[in-house]
This record gives C-alpha cells, sequence and structure tokens, in this order.
C-alpha cells in the first residue's frame, strides 16, 4: 500500500482477515458485530488515520440534509464541450439543492489524483468526471468507490473501473459524418484525433473506419494523425495537402482540429469545400465562427451534465443502488454547414 495514499475499508478488511461490510459495521458501532471486534477495527482504522466518507453515507440513508456538496473534475474548464458540460450539471445539482466543488485537472494524472484526495478529504457526497488524457492508472478513483463515494463519469469514461458514465454515442457520430463526406463525393477522407488508450477516440475512428468500409473504401493510415488542437493541426497540414493523392476530406475529433484544418487549407490556396470538405465534432461557438461556418458533429454537452448530475444525485440519495452501474448514452447530431459539399443526390436524408 502507498504510505501517503489514504487507507480504505477495503484496506482494513484485507488487513484483519473480515469483510468490508463487517468494517462498515463496525465503524457504526453496529451490535451485529462483537464490541472486541468492533474495538480491534477502530483500534486499527484511528492508527492508520483512516476517514470515512461520512456525508455520502448519511446522505442515502437520512432524510435531514447535511450541506450537499458535488465534486466535479473537469480536464480543461476553457474548452467549449466541457463548460457546456458544467452548466448542465450546475443547473440539475441546483434545482435538486445541492452545491459544486469544480477543479481542473488541466489534462494531468498527478493533478487529477490530488483532486480526487482533495475531495475526499473535503467530504463531498459524490464526484462526477471526466478522466485526464495521460490517466492510465485508476487506483484513485477505486479508493473513492472503496471509501463508499459515488462516482460517475462523463466524455471520457475509466475503462478500467466498472462505474456509472454518461457519454456521447461517438461511433455513430463519426458514423454519420464520414458517410456525409463521403455521399457528398469524397473519396480519400483523413483522421485526425488522439490517443488511442482512451474511449472517445477509439469509438470515433471505429466509426470513421466503419463508413468507409461500408461505401467500399479504402482505410489510408498515412492519412490518419494524433492531433487533437488547432496548432497541431496547422503544423501537420501542409504535409498531407502536399501529397500527390492528398485527402480531398478531412474529420476531426473536435472542432478546434478542424478549424486548424480549415484555417491551413485556405492560406494554401485550397477552397472549401470545393477543393477540401471538413468536418469537426462538438458544434461549440467557434463552429458558426470560421468561414465558411464548420459541418460538426452536435454533442449536446448541457444535456451530458445533466444526466451525469441526475445519475449522481440518484446515487447518493439511495434512488439507484450504490452498487449498481447505470450507462447513459446521449445522442449526437450531424449539424451540416459551409465546410462540406451538398449532397450527390439532392433527395437523400440526414
Amino acid at each position: 500500500m502507498n504510505d501517503h495514499a489514504p487507507i480504505t475499508m477495503k484496506d482494513i478488511a484485507k488487513a484483519l482477515g473480515v469483510s468490508v461490510a463487517t468494517v462498515s459495521r463496525a465503524l457504526k458501532d453496529s451490535p451485529r458485530i462483537s464490541a472486541s471486534r468492533r474495538e480491534a477495527i477502530k483500534a486499527y482504522a484511528r492508527e492508520h488515520n483512516f476517514s470515512p466518507n461520512l456525508l455520502a453515507e448519511s446522505l442515502r440513508h437520512s432524510r435531514v440534509r447535511p450541506m450537499k456538496t458535488i465534486g466535479v473534475i473537469i480536464p480543461q474548464l476553457n474548452h467549449f464541450y466541457f463548460s457546456s458540460i458544467l452548466s448542465g450539471i450546475e443547473d440539475e445539482a441546483s434545482r435538486r439543492g445541492y452545491l459544486l466543488m469544480v477543479a481542473q485537472s488541466d489534462e494531468t494524472f498527478n493533478r487529477e489524483e490530488k483532486i480526487c484526495q482533495l475531495f475526499f478529504e473535503n467530504k463531498v457526497c459524490g464526484i462526477i468526471v471526466s478522466q485526464a488524457k495521460d490517466t492510465t492508472k485508476y487506483d484513485h478513483f477505486q479508493r473513492l468507490i472503496d471509501n463508499g463515494v459515488p462516482l460517475v463519469f462523463f466524455d471520457r469514461i475509466c475503462t478500467g473501473i466498472n462505474t456509472s458514465r454518461v457519454v456521447v454515442d461517438d461511433y455513430m457520430g463519426a458514423y454519420s459524418a464520414v458517410s456525409h463526406l463521403i455521399e457528398t463525393g469524397c473519396r480519400r477522407v483523413a483522421f485526425y484525433g488522439t490517443s488511442m488508450h482512451l474511449e472517445i477516440s477509439k469509438n470515433r475512428y471505429n466509426g470513421f473506419r466503419d463508413a468507409l468500409l461500408k461505401h467500399n473504401l479504402p482505410v489510408d493510415d498515412r492519412f490518419t494523425r494524433f492531433c487533437d488542437n488547432r496548432a497541431d493541426a496547422e503544423a501537420i497540414t501542409p504535409e498531407i495537402l502536399k501529397m500527390p493523392d492528398r485527402p480531398d476530406a478531412f474529420f476531426a475529433i473536435n472542432d478546434d482540429t478542424a478549424i486548424g484544418i480549415l484555417y491551413t487549407a485556405k492560406r494554401l490556396g485550397f477552397r472549401v469545400p470545393d477543393d477540401i470538405s471538413i468536418c469537426g465534432f462538438t458544434n461549440g461557438e467557434r463552429a458558426v465562427a470560421c468561414d465558411p461556418m464548420l459541418t460538426t458533429v452536435e454533442q449536446r454537452g448541457k444535456v451530458v451534465g445533466q444526466q451525469a448530475a441526475d445519475v449522481l444525485i440518484s446515487h447518493v440519495e439511495g434512488i439507484i443502488p450504490i452498487d449498481k452501474v447505470e450507462k447513459r448514452i446521449v445522442r449526437t447530431r450531424l449539424i451540416i454547414r459551409g465546410t462540406t459539399k451538398p449532397l450527390l443526390n439532392d433527395n437523400k436524408q440526414h
């Protein structure tokens, strides 16, 4: 066990050779546990500075509500999608009498880990989180669960832990977008995505790939790049556009990346969408602030936030059992604007 990590009920149970339920009952002075065993468990807990999350427990079992605070971990607060999700969380939490404690991981594992510990020490009654890009270890999340803190993931879910989550239908969003590009005459579609250890990137890539295969088009690995921001898109796109058999379309994992492609293509003298078609994924404010306006997949961030808050509060209040994994999927919608060509068959509907 990490000396700096908070001890959990699971750790106490393992050390003393009892069940987690026995530890929980002993710490609550349950008469179902013998006095000697209760004292042994309490002594071990005191010795190892065990700090139970009593707020979450009391919320589930009492109609007299103490202060109700939800912890929210956002990768980047200045990202349109995450800020719209936060707005949805706040709307639902406020409606049901909860306050928010919000922190930004800034896409780093170490900061995310510290925030989890800080939230636990501040006795939040549950946590809503989208994991940082470089998070590949999940012990900090598991410790929260072991200590009875409800956890709900959104957007970037933690596949290493089976817990409640709210996501958009990334696969179908990408599939619909790339199908649209193909149905408007594009034949060589590039994919700009992020690390494949993230579930959203895998799902969007699979949707991209399957749309090509469905239309009997090859998946050309030369046109696949790890790129999820405007600066990198502007740096790598010129090389791709210089290929003799360059892509005639780009599907990007988010709008900022798509706008980087758009800016670069126009700077190099390409006409959009006549020479190059471009589709993003988010439908943020910037999608209508560029020229031409961006075709993109709408993620409905506010709905994701409202659903995530509903799931968490339902866990906290016992409406959804704490040990039941709730999975919700929010449907996406393709918003067609000026960076893609008209359909070859005007009668075809999406």
